[in-house]
C-alpha cells in the first residue's frame, strides 16, 4: 500500500535524522569556511540553540531525535572512523619521548582530576565526564565515556560547556606562554599537542605557534586520542556497581576504533579512501554532537555547580603544567 498512510509512516522514519544530518552538513561547512573552528563545536551550539529556541511544536521533533537514539548511532560509528586518522606513523614522528609525555600526562591529569572529583564531593559520572574531556579529546571523549558511566544528561551538558570552554580558551593561552618562556618549535608542539583539549584546538594553537609546532601537536594530540579506548574501559570498571547490567569494557565501536588503527598503520589504505573516512568521521562527530546539543538546556545549565567549575579548572591546569614540566625536565 502506497498511500497516505505510508508516505506519513516514511516521514516519521526520517523525521529524527533531518537535524542531525543538517547540522553535521552546515558544522563541516562552517568550520571549512573558518578554519580554526572545530565542526563538533559548532554542531554542538547549534543543538543547544533548537532546543532552547524552539517552539512546542519543534520540541517534539527535538524530543524525536533523542528518543529515537539517533545520536547514538553517529556517536559510536564517528569513534570507531576516527581509527583510521591514527597510525603508528604519529608515534614516530614525536619519538619515545614525546608519546612518554603524552602517556603520562593522560595517567596523571585523568587520575589528579578523579581524585579532586571525589575530594569535592562530585557526582561520581560528572567527575568521569570531566576527567575524561580534559585528559584525552575534549567533548569526543566526554560523548564516549557517557554511557559506560551512566551518566545523566544534565552532567554531560555541564561537562561539554566546561570543558569546551576551557579548551578553546587555550588557543591562545599555550603559544603565548611558550613564547614568553622561550620554548623550541619542538618543545612548544608537544606541550600545545598534550595539554588542548580538542584536535581542532590543538591545530588552531598550532598554526600560531609554527608549521614545524604543528606537525608536532598534531601528532602528539593524536597520541593521546588512541588511549580512549584504555581511558573508556577504565572508566567503565570504576562505574560498575553490584546488581546492575554490566557495560562491556571494551564495546564494538572501540574494538572497531583499534582495529580502524592498525588498518591504517599497514600503509596500505590508498590516501584517497583515508580522505573520505576522515570526512565521514567528522560528519558522523558533529550529527551526534549536534544531538548531544539538544540536551544542553540553558535554564537548567545555569548556574554551574561550581564543584565543576573548580574540578574542570585544576583538571585543565593539571594537564597544562604535567607536560610542560615534563618538557621542560627531559
Amino acid at each position: 500500500m502506497t498511500g497516505p498512510a505510508h508516505h506519513t509512516t516514511h516521514h516519521r522514519l526520517l523525521s529524527p535524522w533531518v537535524l542531525p544530518i543538517g547540522a553535521a552538513v552546515l558544522s563541516m561547512w562552517l568550520g571549512q569556511l573558518l578554519g580554526w573552528v572545530s565542526p563538533l563545536l559548532v554542531a554542538l551550539a547549534l543543538g543547544a540553540l533548537a532546543t532552547n529556541a524552539a517552539s512546542p511544536g519543534l520540541r517534539r521533533h527535538l524530543d524525536a531525535v533523542t528518543t529515537a537514539g539517533v545520536g547514538t548511532l553517529m556517536l559510536r560509528l564517528g569513534i570507531l572512523l576516527i581509527g583510521f586518522r591514527l597510525s603508528v606513523d604519529h608515534l614516530v614522528a614525536i619519538g619515545v619521548r614525546g608519546v612518554l609525555i603524552a602517556v603520562l600526562t593522560v595517567a596523571i591529569s585523568l587520575t589528579t582530576t578523579r581524585w579532586l572529583g571525589r575530594r569535592l564531593g562530585l557526582d561520581d559520572d560528572l567527575a568521569h565526564l570531566l576527567a575524561a574531556g580534559v585528559s584525552v579529546c575534549g567533548a569526543a571523549a566526554i560523548a564516549t565515556v557517557q554511557d559506560g558511566v551512566r551518566a545523566k544528561q544534565r552532567h554531560v551538558a555541564v561537562a561539554l560547556a566546561l570543558v569546551t570552554v576551557l579548551g578553546t580558551a587555550w588557543i591562545a593561552v599555550i603559544p603565548l606562554l611558550a613564547g614568553m618562556l622561550g620554548l623550541s618549535d619542538l618543545d612548544a608542539g608537544i606541550w600545545a599537542g598534550a595539554s588542548i583539549h580538542e584536535v581542532a584546538q590543538v591545530v588552531a594553537a598550532g598554526t600560531l605557534l609554527g608549521p614545524t609546532a604543528l606537525a608536532v601537536a598534531v601528532s602528539v594530540k593524536l597520541t593521546r586520542v588512541l588511549l580512549l579506548a584504555p581511558v573508556h574501559a577504565l572508566a567503565v570498571r570504576s562505574a560498575r556497581t553490584p546488581g546492575t547490567d554490566a557495560v562491556p569494557l571494551v564495546p564494538w565501536f572501540v574494538a572497531g576504533f583499534l582495529v580502524a588503527a592498525l588498518l591504517r598503520s599497514t600503509g596500505l589504505m590508498p590516501a584517497m579512501l583515508l580522505t573520505g573516512l576522515d570526512a565521514a568521521a567528522t560528519f558522523m562527530l558533529a550529527g551526534a554532537m549536534a544531538c548531544l546539543g539538544l540536551g544542553i538546556i540553558a535554564r537548567s545549565l545555569w548556574p554551574l555547580p561550581w564543584r565543576a567549575v573548580t574540578v574542570a579548572v585544576l583538571g585543565t591546569c593539571t594537564v597544562t603544567v604535567v607536560p610542560l614540566a615534563l618538557v621542560l625536565l627531559t
